[in-house]
């Protein structure tokens, strides 16, 4: 007998971390913003009830948010990775241990607890979660992880349920898989999807139900995976070991349009700066690094230009001064002055464990530079992201992110704590 597995998912995640902190946004049509302040990427249910979807531009929504005065918030992600740590926090005396799928969502192993009314037991931890962080949740209940996930849709669409569903009951588990579209269980495509639809598999049940080798046939071994997870059997249809990266990219689109090329280095500076971090985080370095940057597509009417050159890194290097040097190459050899730059970016291929690196025959002693950038990391770590940069990235940074709307870091930062007075 399988240990039973729980999802837990925050609602609403970014809208909810808002209103933890600002009780004028509860009950009134909220959305959170991309990078930017672009396009839509959380919504509060009145926000959905007026039609507003994921992914849409905010230039499209102006006359919306007048009209029902819905209150837009810039994304804060310091905010939101510090409420996950809490949510994580407020779960551990309830489960034997955890795994972090999403920022706003994390399964639970309940082994241990099968003695319990996990139902109850789950609405114990939903209590613990909303009393800790104000965030309201949903947890499914299923002996795998793709019945888990279903079983946490149904808790966030069914409201009858009271927020926690267990799949567990067979009874329950056909009731709702009838019903359920393929289309939206865990892992399946719309590419996929298109295929089932055309052997007339719609439903999760159906899914369920198909011969395994036919669902090979389909949709390689991981259909056939998930076909055995919705039948209650554990296929790993998620990797207990996460694969290794092959590339990485950091890109982001200015505030304000770029046209001088110091300007654009200090953009391309902050970016492989982060990019020498995120390689050290996951013990890789690069052989490979391309830097690109580009006038905004979306106005024809414009001059348009889009420059993009590539270097090999030798020897390779997670280093991240040497990561700007390769940057400032390759963004040297593609400027063109004239253009006005609204988005640029790194990017990193050929990615080695660092200690499977090949070495050269040249290569000096790099000690002294990786304590650089070990003492770089505990600096940025401890104090914020970009507390120590280079001095290419510069002062006035007018390419930085648009945050117009951006609430305080109420968690992270002592200046911006809230003061309450009696």
């Amino acid at each position: 007998m399988t240990a039973p597995i729980g999802l837990i998912d925050c609602n609403n995640y970014y809208v909810s971390c808002e209103r933890a902190f600002d009780a004028s946004l509860i009950g009134v049509p909220v959305i959170v913003l991309s990078n930017n302040d672009g396009c839509a990427i959380a919504r509060s249910a009145e926000a959905k009830a007026l039609g507003i979807k994921m992914g849409d531009p905010l230039h499209h929504l102006r006359d919306l948010i007048r009209q029902h005065e819905i209150r837009v918030r810039s994304s804060n992600y310091a905010l939101y990775g510090d409420m996950q740590r809490r949510v994580v926090a407020a779960c551990e005396a309830f489960v034997r241990d955890f795994e972090i799928y999403s920022i706003d969502e994390i399964f639970l192993d309940l082994a241990g607890f099968e003695d319990r009314d996990l139902v109850d037991h789950a609405h114990r931890l939903r209590a613990q979660v909303l009393l800790w962080t104000a965030i309201p949740t949903c947890v499914g209940i299923a002996d795998t992880k793709t019945l888990a996930k279903l079983a946490n849709a149904t808790a966030k669409k069914q409201h009858r349920f009271g927020g926690v569903v267990d799949l567990r009951d067979a009874l329950l588990r056909e009731e709702v898989m009838r019903v359920f579209p393929a289309e939206d269980v865990w892992g399946i495509g719309r590419a996929t999807a298109g295929k089932l639809a055309l052997l007339g598999v719609t439903t999760a049940a159906q899914l369920r139900d198909m011969p395994m080798k036919q669902a090979r046939g389909v949709g390689t071994v991981v259909l056939e995976r998930l076909v055995a997870e919705l039948r209650g059997i554990p296929a790993n249809a998620v990797e207990d070991v996460e694969p290794q990266r092959k590339g990485m990219a950091v890109t982001r689109s200015f505030g304000t349009p770029v046209t001088t090329f110091d300007a654009l280095m200090g953009a391309l500076s902050q970016y492989a700066l982060r990019a020498g971090e995120k390689l050290r985080q996951h013990g890789l370095v690069a052989g490979r690094l391309t830097a690109f940057f580009h006038t905004n597509r979306h106005k024809p009417d414009r001059p348009q230009y889009a420059g993009s050159r590539a270097t090999t890194l030798h020897p390779m290097t997670s280093d991240s001064l040497e990561l700007i040097a390769a940057a400032r190459r390759c963004a040297e050899r593609a400027w063109r002055d004239g253009y006005a730059y609204t988005k640029a970016g790194v990017l990193l291929d050929d990615l080695t464990p660092v200690n499977a690196r090949p070495r050269t025959l040249f290569e000096g002693d790099t000690d002294r530079r990786d304590r650089l950038m070990a003492a770089l990391d505990d600096v940025n770590g401890r104090f914020g992201k970009f507390t120590a940069v280079t001095a290419s990235q510069g002062f006035r940074r007018q390419w930085r992110l648009r945050s117009d709307m951006k609430s305080p870091a109420w968690t992270t930062s002592l200046a911006e704590v809230p003061i309450v007075r009696a």
